[in-house]
């Protein structure tokens, strides 16, 4: 069973970046799609981006599209997302999983880690 890590959330202007991570236990990291997903207070987990195992292919939600960037340092069993130009929309604890399924599919997520903060002040 891997185990995901994230870090990097904290609190920023509207306008503002941040970097999160997502540092994976055990041997197995290069060979899964990884993706990040958020969920806001009262809402669902709602899917941000995804990459592929090789890294190759990016998938993004179309309200990050421009502003988010996925990637993944297989080397360091790492996942990355680099988040610019944050909205207070952007306000949610974001987690980040393993699949085996669909990309932008929760359910065929079968490991996440324990969320980090993110809150955009406007």
């Amino acid at each position: 069973q891997v185990q995901l890590v994230e870090s990097g959330g904290g609190l920023v202007q509207a306008g503002g970046s941040l970097r999160l991570s997502c540092a994976a236990s055990g041997r197995t990291f290069s060979s899964y799609a990884m993706g990040w997903f958020r969920q806001a207070p009262g809402a669902g987990r709602e899917f941000v981006a995804a990459i592929s195992w090789s890294g190759s292919s990016t998938y993004y939600a179309d309200f990050v599209k421009g502003r988010f960037t996925i990637s993944r340092d297989n080397a360091k069993n790492t996942m990355y997302l680099q988040m610019n130009d944050l909205k207070p929309e952007d306000t949610a604890v974001y987690y980040c999983g393993r699949t085996t399924g669909s990309y932008s599919d929760y359910w065929g997520y079968e490991s996440w880690g324990q969320g980090t903060q993110v809150t955009v002040s406007s």
